[in-house]
């Protein structure tokens, strides 16, 4: 299998945190793709994702699946002797996946155009309007401030356990600093949880 992503991209972060945590990172072939050259534009790369992002994972038959959390299905229900980290009951199930969508919706995409909005980074493919990168980083903020609450007295997000919520969560507070966002002073249980977290070996993957 071969994993096409961008080594400094968050959501390669992502999968490559969530295979490093069930012991399958050796199980890909981690191919790099320049974004900010374009490498994702070529006619190769949109046979393998149409939407033109990164990661994107070619089965061995040539089959690709695109999206970070369709990927880590994938191997969470092909490896099903591997550590869950997307949920085993159907509660944990239902808790991770209400946590995945907070994260991804109010998060991440945020960080992303306050990234793609205020820095210009894709400036020739894009029509950057910084007043809406900034609105979105003060939103980015709000939730850091949401995270610090949910995580008084507690070491992970949901489940009592680590699971994709807290790689997704953790890549995103580590991606927020490319635009000056970080953790403050007086969110010291958001700060606890990231210490935590970056002390895994698979924050290091």
């Amino acid at each position: 299998m071969k994993l096409f992503e961008t080594r400094t991209a968050p959501n390669p972060r992502r999968v490559r945190m969530f295979l490093a945590e069930k012991g399958l990172l050796d199980q890909v072939e981690l191919v790099q793709v320049d974004i900010e050259k374009g490498e994702n534009l070529s006619p190769d790369f949109v046979a393998r994702n149409p939407m033109k992002k990164v990661p994107v994972l070619e089965l061995d038959d040539g089959i690709c699946i695109a999206e970070t959390m369709a990927i880590c299905r994938y191997f969470e229900e092909s490896y099903p002797d591997t550590p869950s980290l997307l949920g085993e009951s159907p509660l944990e199930k239902a808790q991770v996946e209400q946590w995945l969508r907070w994260i991804e919706f109010y998060f991440m995409m945020p960080t992303g155009m306050c990234f793609q909005h205020t820095t210009g980074y894709f400036k020739d493919r894009m029509n950057p309007i910084k007043e809406w990168g900034e609105e979105c980083g003060q939103g980015v903020e709000k939730f850091m401030h949401f995270l610090n609450k949910q995580l008084e007295g507690k070491e992970y997000l949901c489940c009592d356990r680590f699971t994709a919520a807290d790689i997704n969560a953790f890549t995103t507070v580590a991606f927020a600093r490319v635009v000056n966002i970080r953790i403050k002073p007086e969110q010291e249980h958001l700060q606890a949880w990231f210490d935590r977290i970056k002390a895994r070996p698979s924050a290091q993957a």
